[in-house]
C-alpha cells in the first residue's frame, strides 16, 4: 500500500510542478498568510506583558506546536474534505473500484506539495519558540515535544476525517466540517486559560486540549486551567489513537452508506 500511495503522490507532484510559477506563488502565499496569524499574536504582546499568565515565548511555543501538527494534517490528510465534491459528482465510485482503501486514494490523488509553505512557516516559528521560551530543554522535554506534535497531527487528522463524513449524508455541509478543523486549530493557538469554563470543557471533549495545551503546559512547568491530574499531560498519544479509531469507524460507516449517482 505504501508503494502505491507513494506513486500516486509522486504523480500528483509532477502534475503540480508543470506550473512552476503557480507552484512557487502558492507556496509563498501559504507561508506569508499563515505567518500573519503569528504576527497577530506578536501584536497582542506589544500591548500586554502576558496573556492569562502566559508570556510571549510560552504562547509562541503553544502556537508553534499546534501549527506544525495542523500543517502535517493539512498536507497529508485534509484532502479528505474534498470527499464532498466527489460524492456530489459521483466520482467517488472510482475510489471503490480500485484495490486500495478509498481514504488513502482520496488523500493521495488530491495531494498538494504546495501546502508545504504552511509547514515551513510553522517550523520557522517552532525554531524561534524553542529559543525564546523559558524552558531548560532536557531529553524528556524534547521527546514530549516530538510526541505532542505527532499526536496533535493525528488528532487534527481524525477530526478532519470524521467531520468530512457529513458529506455522505448531507452534501453541501463542508463549512460545518471546516468549522471544527479550522476552528480547532485557531483555538489551540492560545492558552485555554483565556477561555471561559464551558469552552474549556468543550475543548477537552473535542479534544483540542490534548493537541498541545496540556503537554506544553507540562513542558513549561505551568499549571493547567482544566484542573486535570498531572498525568493528563501524557495522555495525548492515547487520545490520538482512540480518536483515530473512532474516526475510522465513522469513515467506514459513511462509505458503506454511500450511494452512487447511478444507484
Amino acid at each position: 500500500m505504501a508503494s502505491v500511495y507513494a506513486r500516486l503522490v509522486a504523480a500528483r507532484c509532477r502534475a503540480d510542478w508543470q506550473y512552476r510559477t503557480s507552484f512557487a506563488l502558492y507556496l509563498a502565499g501559504q507561508f506569508v498568510v499563515t505567518l500573519l496569524d503569528f504576527a497577530e499574536i506578536a501584536v497582542i504582546f506589544t500591548q500586554v506583558p502576558a496573556l492569562a499568565g502566559w508570556t510571549f515565548g510560552e504562547v509562541a511555543l503553544l502556537y508553534a506546536t499546534s501549527s506544525v501538527a495542523f500543517a502535517l494534517c493539512d498536507m497529508f490528510v485534509s484532502e479528505v474534505e474534498l470527499a464532498e465534491r466527489h460524492v456530489r459528482l459521483g466520482t467517488f465510485d472510482l475510489f471503490l473500484l480500485r484495490p486500495l482503501g478509498p481514504l488513502v486514494q482520496l488523500c493521495a490523488s488530491e495531494f498538494e506539495m504546495r501546502r508545504a509553505g504552511k509547514l515551513a512557516q510553522a517550523l520557522v516559528v517552532l525554531a524561534i519558540a524553542v529559543v525564546v521560551a523559558p524552558v531548560t530543554w532536557t531529553v524528556g522535554r524534547v521527546l514530549m515535544m516530538v510526541v505532542t506534535i505527532l499526536a496533535g497531527a493525528v488528532i487534527f487528522s481524525a477530526i478532519s476525517v470524521a467531520t468530512s463524513c457529513i458529506a455522505f449524508w448531507a452534501v453541501g455541509a463542508k463549512e460545518v466540517a471546516n468549522s471544527f478543523i479550522y476552528g480547532g486549530n485557531f483555538s489551540s493557538q492560545y492558552p485555554l486559560d483565556v477561555y471561559g469554563p464551558w469552552l474549556r470543557r468543550l475543548l477537552v471533549i473535542v479534544p483540542i486540549a490534548f493537541v498541545n495545551y496540556l503537554p506544553v503546559a507540562w513542558i513549561l512547568g505551568k499549571p493547567d486551567a482544566l484542573d486535570l491530574p498531572s498525568r493528563a499531560a501524557f495522555a495525548s498519544p492515547i487520545v490520538a489513537g482512540a480518536f483515530a479509531f473512532v474516526a475510522g469507524i465513522v469513515w467506514r460507516t459513511a462509505v458503506r452508506h454511500y450511494r452512487s449517482t447511478g444507484s
